[in-house]
């Protein structure tokens, strides 16, 4: 077996809309193409003995969302009955996932158009592991075919590794969770650990529990323990007494003063790294200076206070939650030895590597040895039965400590206390470390005191408790970001479809930011942000939106979709406000494993399905496939169509629809039995006085999602009428220059549909001879270029053959002949001259053009033919 192809989807996609992070691969099943689970003796047996939990059911809240699908475990009587390999594929790679604290469950299989290959699609939580997990599952499945040992444990091992390394930690994902549950979309930032919540000016940002309204001065307090010490007694806050030392003369001097016991600790730590506490001699308090020292050259030294270890959680300005914390530790039997008893509690299902369960794994450090030192004691040592050892000075969890929940004992005034020293250092979100012999009595009154005070705490130990009830304290978090009546988001309108969506995009993108909007928009040309370009380029993929999404000073997305982006990594947001598809013809088919239109419609058709309930999916009528798309969608739909007297219009608007209808000359909006007329086509600059009937279907799509938005017939008119094509606002798209003795026309028409409708411009445009600069593109059918080269025979008296720079997987000849052969099969003296560069071709035409001839340029690189046609133009003026 070999994966042929393996792609990342990062959103809703072709493969699935609920299910947004994908791993979708091609597996060759060579030598055991045809067989299936029952035709290879043992495999269920053999996959259980390495999988003995892969038959589990789904637990409940992890089907990816209430609408999502549940997906049955792998059933060994399944295996038995038969299922093909790619079956097989799919759950084991989702199983190690899960072995390695990943819990992933949803995934399907099927046939490729390829003999002996299968699609293996399954869910994934972080992307290099999903992507390790197929490459490992398909060598496994082989292994266990042929009857093969395999060792799981470093695969397992490696895809902890990718995890821990990968996942943005239970406190952040607890923050990110709940921003989803109230639908709040997020990003993460590449090359950093920031989550951005929300979308354009409406975003916020956290990374690990900091916020965007964390304050920096509170996080440099929070930092330097002396400082916050020092704030925090002026106060009145209890806290322990101490100093800060930097040698062992200055350890002997505090000890003098503070006597023992004592706790030493970094000036600059944190999470308890390099922290000793208890000390009740000389030779402990060295030991202890030289540990902080690894950490900071600055040591603070101050009295032990007797108690149990608290954290207290303040979010804005209030108490969340309170948790009693416990350094791991392990209880004597008389028999067995210390590794062994820690051996023992790791056996606990709540135990996991790093942050993968509620607790942490105890490992047997270099710390943990030096406490054993201090008492004598090996990991070989035999603890007496009962007797309990403390393997770790502080009790941090990650570090395998345990927490218990104590929120709701805690006594009013250690309530106050909390938010006062949140208050004082300045902090939102603020974890605050506490000894004390009972949380229930006033710290004033139990000779307890505040320790630490530490921005950026973490939320494990709240989420899930070992003992008491689980606090949602990512809620307030969110609340904080989010108050009531803020939002998160911003207006997205997103168009796909095969020809027009460019144009469609650009206007509505120009009516938006006509009303003061500051828009964001991606186009096949590229990013603009606020009219200005920042990416050149084909930007209609998922990355290009969330560029738009990222940027700060957007407060209106209009995102260009092509089918490109959505089969390559699936669309870069999850919903939009209202989704316009223009139309689906034949093209690029045979790319990316799409060979039908029909199959190209289910790639269109991702776009509408990701409209909110409360939106809208803008439709072309007169397109059957289009029109199809309204049976998948669960929102509003609306209709747009060139024939006002079309039935399914006529039927739509009868049972209450909306749609744009071009009826006497109009762009006009049907809602119930009334009208409103938006303006005279002819009068939008881009139909080019109603002689391009494909702008006129473009400007009712992008008319009619406006007037959705909320946009009124005034907004509308005005902004059309303004929208002047022109090679920089629709580069490619209708450019036309009027030179002394010709026309010339730049158009990026590509495929059939797309020429087809330049056609009908072309035949009310008047001319003396219409010439056009044609090529052909590799990686088209060959059915699809002689369609397209038949229309292109069809509109002009001559042509000019040239070749793209990219061939596109076939030679020049081979494009050569059959270009010349469909443009000749309804015109077989049509005049052709093959001339391979573009640019010799447009310096041909432009020189031998006549007297009133129409000349289009059906052009590839659209910015240099339009540089040349700017460059000719001035020379000729300065004649």
């Amino acid at each position: 077996m070999k994966i042929i192809d393996l792609r990342t989807m990062r959103g809703p996609s072709y493969w699935s809309v609920k299910h947004t992070k994908l791993i979708v691969s091609k597996v060759d099943l060579e030598e055991l193409a045809g067989k299936w689970s029952n035709t290879i003796a043992g495999l269920g047996s053999r996959l259980m003995e390495l999988f003995p939990d892969i038959s589990q059911p789904q637990p409940k809240g992890m089907s990816g969302g209430k609408h999502a699908t549940r997906r049955p475990p792998l059933d060994l009587d399944q295996l038995n009955d038969g299922e093909p390999l790619g079956y097989v594929i799919y759950h084991v790679a989702l199983e190690l996932q899960r072995m390695a604290g990943m819990p992933v469950y949803w995934g399907k299989s099927y046939p490729a158009r390829e003999e002996g290959v299968e699609y293996v699609v399954f869910a994934y939580q972080e992307e290099r592991a999903g992507r390790r997990a197929i490459e490992a599952a398909v060598e496994i499945v082989e292994a266990a075919c042929h009857e093969q040992k395999v060792d799981l444990k470093p695969i397992i091992d490696e895809l902890h590794e990718i995890r821990e390394e990968e996942f943005i930690g239970p406190s952040t994902y607890s923050i990110v969770a709940e921003a989803a549950s109230r639908n709040i979309p997020y990003i993460a930032l590449k090359n950093s650990n920031i989550i951005q919540l929300g979308y354009g000016v409406n975003q916020k940002r956290i990374w690990a529990t900091t916020t965007s309204y964390t304050s920096h001065a509170g996080v440099e307090v929070a930092g330097n323990k002396n400082r916050t010490k020092a704030m925090l007694d002026d106060a009145g806050v209890p806290v322990p007494r101490g100093t800060t030392v930097y040698s062992e003369e200055g350890l002997r001097e505090a000890i003098d003063r503070l006597g023992f016991p004592i706790v030493t600790k970094p000036l600059d730590g944190n999470h308890g790294k390099g922290a000793t506490i208890r000390i009740m001699n000389w030779e402990d308090a060295v030991a202890g200076l030289k540990a902080a020292q690894e950490y900071s050259r600055a040591v603070i030294v101050e009295q032990f206070i007797e108690g149990f270890d608290f954290r207290l959680l303040v979010v804005n300005g209030k108490l969340i939650a309170a948790a009693k914390r416990t350094p791991a530790a392990v209880t004597g039997d008389g028999g067995s030895t210390i590794q062994q008893l820690i051996d023992e509690v790791n056996k606990d299902p709540r135990r996991g590597v790093g942050h993968e369960k509620v607790l942490t794994a105890i490992k047997a450090d270099k710390h943990t040895t030096d406490i054993l030192q201090s008492k004598g004691l090996t990991l070989k040592s035999v603890l007496p039965a009962g007797e309990t050892l403390y393997l770790k000075s502080t009790a941090n969890i990650s570090t395998g400590g345990t927490a218990s929940d104590v929120t709701d004992q805690m006594h009013p005034y250690n309530v106050l206390l909390a938010e006062r020293v949140a208050g004082i250092v300045g902090l939102d979100i603020c974890g605050i470390d506490l000894m004390a012999n009972d949380i229930a009595v006033p710290l004033n009154e139990s000779k307890g005191a505040v320790i630490e005070v530490n921005a950026a705490p973490g939320f494990r130990m709240h989420i899930s408790p070992a003992d008491g009830l689980p606090r949602n304290v990512a809620a307030p978090v969110v609340d904080m970001l989010f108050p009531p009546g803020a939002t998160a988001r911003v207006p997205i309108i997103a168009v796909t479809g095969t020809n027009g969506k460019t144009t469609t995009t650009r206007l509505i993108a120009h009516l938006v930011a006509s009303k003061g909007y500051k828009v964001g928009f991606t186009t096949t040309d590229g990013i603009y942000i606020q009219g200005v370009q920042l990416q050149k380029g084909d930007c209609t993929g998922g990355v290009s939106a969330e560029f738009v999404l990222k940027d700060p000073t957007v407060n209106y997305a209009v995102l260009e979709t092509a089918r490109g982006g959505m089969l390559r990594s699936g669309l870069g947001f999850h919903n939009c406000d209202i989704a316009v598809v223009t139309n689906v013809a034949a093209d690029h088919l045979g790319m990316r494993d799409i060979y039908t239109v029909e199959e190209m419609a289910a790639v269109k058709g991702v776009l509408p399905r990701t409209v909110r309930k409360s939106g809208w999916a803008v439709l072309n009528a007169a397109d059957d496939l289009v029109y199809a798309m309204a049976r998948t969608v669960d929102c509003h739909v609306a209709l747009f169509s060139m024939d006002e007297k079309n039935p399914r219009i006529i039927e739509h608007v009868e049972a209450g629809g909306v749609a744009a209808v071009y009826e006497q000359g109009y762009i006009t909006i049907y809602k119930n039995s009334y009208k409103l007329r938006i303006d005279r086509a002819a009068e939008f600059p881009v139909t080019f006085g109603g002689r391009a009937g494909f702008n006129i279907e473009n400007s009712l799509a992008a008319a009619l999602a406006g007037y959705l938005a909320g946009f009124d017939r005034d907004d509308i008119k005005t902004a059309f009428r303004t929208f002047i094509p022109s090679a920089a606002k629709t580069p490619g798209r209708m450019n036309i220059y009027k030179f002394p003795k010709c026309e010339v026309v730049v158009d990026y028409a590509h495929n059939t549909a797309g020429i087809q409708k330049f056609a009908e411009f072309m035949e009310a445009t008047p001319a003396t001879r219409k010439i056009g600069v044609v090529s052909g593109l590799g990686d088209r059918r060959d059915e699809d270029t002689l369609s397209f080269a038949r229309v292109a025979g069809r509109i002009f008296d001559e042509v000019v053959l040239r070749q793209d720079r990219d061939l596109r997987g076939k030679t020049a000849d081979e494009i050569k002949a059959l270009m010349e052969r469909g443009l000749r099969l309804d015109k077989p003296d049509l005049p052709i001259t093959y001339i391979e560069s573009e640019m010799d071709a447009i310096d041909h035409v432009l020189e031998a053009a006549p007297e009133g001839a129409v000349i289009t340029l059906f052009t590839e690189n659209i910015s240099a033919v339009l540089a040349k046609l700017d460059k000719y133009e001035a020379l000729i003026a300065a004649v």
